[in-house]
């Protein structure tokens, strides 16, 4: 494929997140660009607000003219979740087109980059727009495609004037193995997508490979503990090649020393999010913009100016009656990091919780582990799981979940029973954590505790 020569693109499940990154790409660069998803979502309506014509129905008749010949100057771009038996894509293929995952179109983009790729079960969202923010805050500049909005751009892709590209990398269906990286990130291989890979060593074997792909003279930077190694260790108050010290909390914001290769110390540097996990992500940027040469007054006022991604740790409300955060943790290990934190900025306050499990599968595999987690909160929400791509798998239910919780106040609630809820007990410390459908839930919680 020539993306010199593309002029058209169609993309099957343009609402997703990386996908419609890429939908914003090829718009910004001069071409036609439409597509489908089965569900009208706020990230489709910003799509069509920009100029790119979204269809929700898998119908022939809604394919324009021009998309139904094959043609180098078309690129079709689809993504694993769509169904197999998706008519758009039986049509599409049926005619000859070459259908692209989106990674490896990004592949294909990055390949002639210098390549900054972020990996990891967690983590990679929040890292990779931290270095992208930094790149770009301090004049170095670059081109970023991320997975999740960013709060300080409100765009999940970003465009450079240089050579420069930002990736986060996923690891769900190997799709990172399509990368060249410059330089590597890892921030964490915690089991996970066992319905892809079967088993925790076939995944870890997949992080292997992609630190293999790293180009010659390239840096991998990976986190203390993971079982395979990279040119640096990084970490939270654990010593290693370059980690965190003396992290503290000042009138709820966070500040950390910085302690780098050969004695070098940056002290206090001011974080402009909350979270542990957060100040360890930072660690793993500043990192990167050291590699890359970015002097440290600069790292330091990107690190304090940046407002982090949607749906990572995000402020919905924020005032002395009531604090509500939305986070996007749907792993055991994601939902420890953000509890934990919790617990740490707001020690004294009752903590509920609303959760909406992912995956059948993932439910299953972890349940042991979300039980422990979810026990941490002092009243528990816990709505239906999610199936996304799933078919329900016997046995598997919140309701099996919330037997293993030891806790005293949980219960199963539906979306309008968490509205009920909130309205009726007006809980001073809120969190929605969850990767499925409750983002739906943010805007009716935020009018209800804005109006308490």
């Amino acid at each position: 494929m020539n993306l010199d020569h593309i002029k058209r693109v169609y993309l099957l499940g343009i609402g997703g997140i990386g996908m419609s990154g890429l939908a914003r790409y090829f718009q910004h660069l001069g071409c036609e660009v439409k597509g489908y998803d089965k569900t009208e979502t706020d990230l489709t309506q910003a799509l069509v607000s920009e100029g790119i014509e979204v269809v929700y129905q898998d119908d022939l008749s809604l394919i324009p003219t021009a998309y139904q010949t094959a043609s180098e100057e078309t690129l079709l771009i689809y993504t694993p979740a769509v169904p197999k038996d998706l008519k758009l894509k039986c049509f599409f293929l049926e005619q000859g087109f070459t259908l692209y995952k989106r990674s490896e179109v990004l592949g294909i983009i990055s390949a002639s980059r210098f390549t900054i790729a972020v990996a990891g079960t967690h983590g990679k969202t929040t890292t990779s727009t931290m270095i992208a923010h930094i790149l770009k805050d301090s004049g170095y500049d670059c081109s970023a495609f991320l997975g999740g909005i960013s709060s300080n751009y409100n765009t999940n892709v970003l465009y450079g004037g240089n050579n420069v590209v930002v990736v986060e990398a996923d690891e769900y269906d190997r799709s990172f193995l399509t990368l060249h990286p410059n330089i590597a990130v890892v921030t964490s291989a915690d089991a996970d997508h066992l319905d892809i890979y079967g088993d925790e060593s076939h995944l870890l074997e997949s992080f292997v490979l992609f630190l293999g792909r790293i180009v010659s003279n390239g840096v991998s930077i990976v986190k203390k503990g993971l079982p395979f190694q990279g040119t640096l260790t990084y970490a939270k108050e654990d010593e290693c090649d370059v980690y965190a010290a003396n992290i503290h909390i000042v009138e709820g914001e966070f500040f950390f020393d910085y302690i780098g290769r050969d004695g070098l110390v940056f002290e206090a540097i001011h974080l402009g999010i909350p979270g542990l996990h957060n100040v360890e992500n930072a660690v793993a940027a500043v990192t990167v913009a050291l590699e890359l040469g970015i002097e440290e007054g600069k790292i330091r006022q990107a690190l304090s100016s940046f407002k982090g991604a949607k749906r990572r740790f995000e402020y919905i409300v924020k005032k002395s009656e009531a604090v509500y955060i939305d986070d996007y943790a749907h792993h055991p290990e994601e939902l420890r990091a953000f509890l934990t934190s919790m617990r740490k900025l707001y020690p004294e306050e009752k903590l509920t919780v609303i959760f909406q499990p992912h995956l059948f599968s993932r439910t299953r595999d972890f349940v042991e582990g979300f039980a422990e987690v979810l026990g941490m909160a002092d009243e528990l929400l816990l709505m239906d799981i999610y199936p996304a791509r799933e078919l329900p798998i016997e046995g598997v239910t919140s309701g099996w979940l919330l037997d293993k919780i030891q806790l005293q106040q949980k219960r199963i609630v539906t979306a309008q029973e968490v509205l009920d809820v909130v309205r009726s007990e007006k809980p001073k410390l809120l969190v929605t954590v969850g990767a499925g459908d409750i983002d739906r839930l943010v805007r009716p919680l935020k009018e209800i505790l804005e109006h308490a």
